[in-house]
């Protein structure tokens, strides 16, 4: 039996509205919080709440997936100015396959 976490349209609703003020750009606070997003969805913090209870190792995949979020945060973080479509898919890792399917 597999569980997942299902989490209301009200919370997507107050991420989509977070844009940044007229006339400024994104801060590395909207890349950070862009980030965690994207580790969330990828299933991330289910699997290390997985590996902590069971003992199961997490998938490597999913591990070097969170590697590279952080390290794609960490870069949009330092530009000057950060890209205004750093929400963009081209800027972030693809979760691998195997972990789409879980």
């Amino acid at each position: 039996m597999i569980f997942k976490v299902i989490e209301g349209g009200r919370g997507q609703a107050v991420l989509a509205d977070e844009r940044p003020e007229a006339g400024r750009g994104p801060s590395p606070d909207d890349v950070r919080r862009e980030a965690a997003r994207r580790l969330s969805e990828s299933g991330y913090h289910l699997s290390r709440v997985r590996e902590f209870a069971t003992g199961a190792p997490m998938p490597g995949a999913l591990r070097y997936l969170s590697l590279q979020i952080n390290f794609v945060a960490e870069a949009l973080s330092r530009l000057d100015p950060i890209p205004v479509d750093f929400r963009s898919d081209a800027y972030w890792p693809a979760p691998p396959e195997a972990i789409r399917a879980v």
